[in-house]
């Protein structure tokens, strides 16, 4: 009688199979997801650990953890990392690509119907309430991040610090950059036997990206757009909606290529739709310079993400373990926080304009809060209101 160890294995699937299946699942993914990051991420962990042996729950936790040391957006990292797992640096480019795309389509598409009928009264009257309840959607993240991100003094003190300097008009690239040294000081002189964090030469070194963009004024639009976005993207540690910080300080006050307004509406179309929040930058480069604009939004915000996932990928889901980037990134993640509660406030300024605005924003805090409404329902509920109030 044959041993069953003896029976042949099944042969293992090709390269191209391997592919395919990355390509599939996060095409889906990105054309479905809504919710934002955690959502996102929550989704990918159904469909990799529970209903695919892509890899374990504790791989997918070193994973989620290894997206939380670079810069980027968190959930379309992750992607990154498990096409990675997957289907090696294809699945990696791959998945990623995947991810991004149908959220990026439809954002162009909505960002050409808006550009042709954005000041309408009628589309005024849904923006009315789709912009208070989209304050209310930024405090209620900032919230629950300073929970989790602020849970000791020292960095409640650095938020607080850094949402005072970037008021009085300092730059947010210095802000990040002083707080992780902060942290990573912190560690050195608590730990005299501590190696030093990796994590302040990665902002080290894209920070000459903010010097570029004050002379590029001469060159074609689209690279500059590129070239703003991709520095964005380079040091977008904390949230997507910390993204707020710098394109308030880049296109509304520095270049006066969009307004206040206008950067509430792309958050909330990146809010709005699935996929990842970062595809406000297709929007808003669309509002700047068209469809080239917005691929070159698109392709800034995200070639880092891109790059930084492709050279850490095989090491950096260990890293953390070691303790050489925890310090910094928790400072820097502290004055994510800070930035973001200061561009809340200015940003508060132009979406809360009467009594009818600011009660749509506080009865949608007090929902998110104290219930699980999704808040792209919220925002459908915020539209219709502000139809009639706004009538």
């Amino acid at each position: 009688m044959q041993s069953p160890t003896s029976f042949p294995r099944p042969p293992s699937p090709s390269p191209w199979t391997l592919r395919r299946e990355v390509v599939g699942l996060f095409l889906r993914l990105g054309a479905t997801a809504f919710g934002g990051p955690a959502a996102h991420m929550a989704l990918m962990e159904t469909e990799t650990v529970r209903r695919r042996p892509w890899l374990t729950a504790e791989e997918f936790l070193d994973l989620l953890g290894a997206t939380h040391l670079i810069p980027g957006p968190n959930s379309t990292e992750l992607a990154m990392h498990l096409g990675y797992r997957r289907a090696g640096y294809w699945g990696l480019w791959l998945a990623g690509t995947a991810f991004i795309l149908p959220s990026a389509l439809l954002v162009t598409v909505l960002a050409a119907v808006y550009e042709r009928w954005g000041s309408l009264p009628a589309t005024g009257r849904f923006l009315y309430g789709i912009q208070a309840v989209m304050i209310a959607v930024v405090v209620h993240a900032a919230w629950g991040l300073g929970k989790s991100a602020l849970n000791r003094p020292w960095l409640i003190l650095v938020a607080g610090a850094v949402w005072s300097l970037h008021h009085a008009g300092v730059h947010e690239l210095a802000l990040l950059l002083f707080s992780g040294a902060i942290g990573l000081a912190r560690h050195r002189f608590q730990s005299p036997k501590g190696t030093a964090c990796c994590g302040l030469p990665v902002l080290s070194l894209v920070a000459p990206w903010s010097a570029m963009t004050t002379w590029i004024g001469g060159w074609p639009l689209a690279l500059r757009l590129f070239l703003i976005f991709l520095k964005i993207g380079s040091v977008l540690y904390g949230s997507g909606y910390v993204l707020l910080a710098f394109l308030q300080a880049d296109l509304v006050d520095r270049l006066h290529w969009v307004t206040s307004g206008q950067l509430m509406d792309a958050v909330a179309v990146g809010q709005a739709t699935p996929g990842p929040v970062l595809t406000t930058a297709t929007f808003l480069g669309y509002l700047v310079d068209g469809p080239l604009g917005a691929a070159a939004g698109t392709a800034g915000i995200f070639l880092p993400a891109f790059v930084f996932v492709a050279l850490t990928c095989r090491w950096l889901p260990q890293l953390r373990k070691t303790g050489r980037w925890g310090p910094f990134v928790d400072g820097v993640n502290a004055a994510s926080l800070g930035l973001l509660a200061d561009v809340a406030t200015q940003l508060g300024r132009a979406a809360i304009v009467d009594v009818g605005s600011a009660a749509l924003a506080i009865v949608s805090l007090g929902l998110l809060l104290g219930t699980r409404i999704n808040s792209v329902v919220l925002m459908l509920g915020g539209a219709t209101l502000g139809w009639w109030l706004h009538g």
